[in-house]
């Protein structure tokens, strides 16, 4: 009998602190909120940095301002599906300074239908930019060469709720470099999706 509750006692701890690594934050959009689950346990500088912003309140007013689609990347031959967004171009919001790139090889997560990732230059050059992937992306996992450097992104949860959200903001009105109305080759989005709030749940 004893040993039945001390095994009931240690799976109980392991539920809770698993659950504890697990952080859950919503963002509500202009059209549509989407919940995600951050995977503190497993990229925890990413997700750090990534709460700096959510709790000081810097991502209120940010916006997905870039959609990819098969459509409109005929530029590139390794393609992607993703909405990208953060506070790009707001000079008025304080930013961090850049973090090292968690790479998939070592957290062990992929870039899934759902997941939520880090936008980046160089490795190691990340701040508030992130991207959300629409279908599985294993070109953004390390060793994928959508960025010619093959060490991938960061990629630190996953959507728990809302995808249907997601879809439908990858299929707003883009505009060409050149500033024309153009579905097949523009990404920037002809008016932003804007965040209402991103708080933690």
């Amino acid at each position: 009998m004893l040993r039945k509750f001390s095994i009931f006692i240690i799976l109980l701890f392991t539920a809770i602190s698993a659950d504890a690594e697990t952080v859950k934050v919503k963002l509500e959009t202009t059209m549509g909120d989407i919940h995600i689950d951050l995977y503190a346990d497993k990229a925890p500088i990413t997700v750090e940095n990534f709460l700096k912003y959510i709790d000081g309140g810097l991502m209120n007013g940010g916006a997905f301002y870039r959609v990819v689609h098969m459509q409109n990347q005929i530029q590139n031959d390794i393609k992607i599906e993703v909405i990208q967004g953060g506070i790009s171009g707001n000079s008025d919001i304080a930013s961090f300074d850049p973090i090292p790139l968690e790479r998939t090889r070592d957290t062990g997560l992929k870039h899934l239908d759902g997941t939520i990732s880090m936008a980046r230059g160089g490795p190691d050059t990340a701040g508030s930019e992130f991207f959300i992937c629409i279908n599985d992306q294993p070109s953004l996992d390390f060793g994928g060469m959508r960025n010619p450097d093959g060490q991938g992104f960061a990629a630190f949860g996953m959507v728990s709720e809302g995808m249907d959200i997601v879809r439908a903001i990858q299929g707003v009105k883009t505009i060409s470099p050149e500033g024309e109305l153009e579905y097949t080759s523009g990404q920037s989005v002809l008016e932003p999706v804007k965040f209402k709030s991103f708080t933690r749940e």
